[in-house]
């Protein structure tokens, strides 16, 4: 498997969402991203991309890709991530480690920023097809998609 950082420019995304804050617990973020899919497939929405975000420090986020209007209810809020550059690594997980990738994104985004490529960063973030949980495929092409200016 071919693992390369390169720039792109994402679409805009229409999400459906839900925060928390606490310690990195992958149970947890599963049972919100699958509060949030149900959410939307009870409202009768197709839904896209899944993206998870840290915001901050212990500071989490999960949001499902609406493909139609909708309005949030509760703790559940609908935000548009807007189209921005990113640096992106597609890569499977289970073939190289989320460790090795996430210091080597770092790293080449330090040398770019040095070469005057790019100011600066800003928040990461894991995007996939679906369910990462259950589809496979979503799985093995995780996104991380750093943003930068």
């Amino acid at each position: 498997m071919v693992v390369d950082f390169k720039f792109k420019q994402t679409p805009k995304y229409r999400v459906a969402t839900f925060a928390w804050k606490g310690p990195w617990k992958e149970s947890r973020i599963r049972s919100e991203f699958e509060k949030v899919a149900k959410w939307a497939s009870q409202k009768g929405v197709r839904t896209g991309k899944w993206v998870f975000m840290e915001p901050g420090e212990k500071h989490f986020q999960v949001g499902v890709e609406l493909k139609s209007k909708l309005r949030g209810e509760g703790d559940i809020h609908v935000t548009t991530l807007p189209a921005v550059r990113v640096a992106s690594v597609v890569y499977d997980p289970d073939k190289v480690s989320p460790r090795v990738v996430y210091h080597g994104i770092t790293d080449w985004l330090r040398w770019r920023k040095k070469d005057g490529e790019i100011k600066g960063v800003g928040a990461y973030r894991e995007v996939y097809e679906g369910n990462p949980w259950t589809n496979a495929k979503a799985w093995a092409n995780t996104d991380v998609q750093v943003v930068v200016r």
